[in-house]
């Protein structure tokens, strides 16, 4: 018979606010935790009807939704957005960072307001969307999650993104540093890294990816949004209790083939952004 899991201050999660969840993966997840009886504050930029779209998919799935606009270029001013939402909500317990930006130009021709710009959204918005939210879970004393969306990136560089890999590079060593900082107060913060997942930022929205062939990633195609949401759906519950300062790469095992594609090139097209 084996041994009970061991019980902490963590409970199943209540409430969440998933940032950028308009639209794409934000959305997927937003839905994810509404499935699993989970409230949730959804925050656009620009597309307001779309978040109101994702507010109706949660509420119809019998949970709360509450609607805010969070603009990241407005800092540090946006981030009280949290507040409200916690306000709203009657608490966090779950903040998925999933909002962010990203450029297709070699770094020799940005401009410094584009480099800071993707900064700003991508890095420092997701930290003091982490802090505001950290607060409020500090001080419920129920413990809590903060989960990153990263990217690939995070991990691995590409021509033409050089702000969006550093944003993301840095987002990772900041969910490490937080989760050591934080896990006296039993918050876990992990990072979620896609790959090519079929969403309008890549092109593809309403795309089935099973239709769509990538030759150069082992399972042979882009990803769906709820493959990313059912990770972090499961980093968001109890069971993921003892999981913290993680990145879970979900990219159809794109990153592995970095050193096995190197070989097979047979132009320089991979300089284009």
């Amino acid at each position: 018979m084996s041994a009970p899991l061991p019980r902490d201050r963590v409970g199943a999660p209540r409430r969440a606010v998933v940032t950028g969840s308009d639209s794409g993966i934000g959305k997927a997840i937003a839905v994810a935790l509404a499935g699993g009886g989970v409230d949730v504050g959804i925050t656009y930029h620009a597309d307001r009807d779309g978040a109101e779209d994702t507010a109706r998919e949660v509420r119809d799935l019998g949970v709360r939704a509450a609607v805010r606009q969070l603009d990241l270029t407005d800092l540090p001013t946006a981030a009280s957005v949290i507040d409200d939402l916690a306000s709203d909500l009657d608490g966090i317990d779950v903040l998925v960072n999933c909002a962010g930006t990203g450029t297709a130009q070699k770094a020799m021709d940005m401009d410094f307001d584009t480099w800071r710009g993707v900064l700003s959204v991508d890095l420092d918005g997701a930290f003091l969307c982490a802090q505001r939210a950290a607060k409020h879970m500090i001080e419920a004393g129920r413990g809590g999650r903060i989960i990153n969306i990263t990217s690939v990136h995070e991990h691995q560089p590409r021509v033409g993104a050089a702000p969006y890999c550093a944003a993301k590079a840095g987002l990772g060593a900041l969910t490490k540093v937080l989760a050591l900082e934080l896990g006296e107060h039993a918050i876990t913060v992990n990072s979620v890294a896609p790959g090519e997942i079929s969403t309008p930022m890549t092109g593809q929205e309403d795309v089935d990816p099973r239709t769509e062939s990538r030759p150069g990633v082992p399972l042979g195609r882009p990803g769906h949004a709820g493959e990313v949401a059912a990770v972090v759906a499961f980093l968001a519950t109890p069971a993921a209790g003892y999981v913290t300062g993680a990145s879970f790469v979900v990219d159809g095992g794109m990153t592995l083939m970095g050193p096995q594609a190197s070989t097979l090139l047979t132009d320089r097209k991979w300089l284009e952004p």
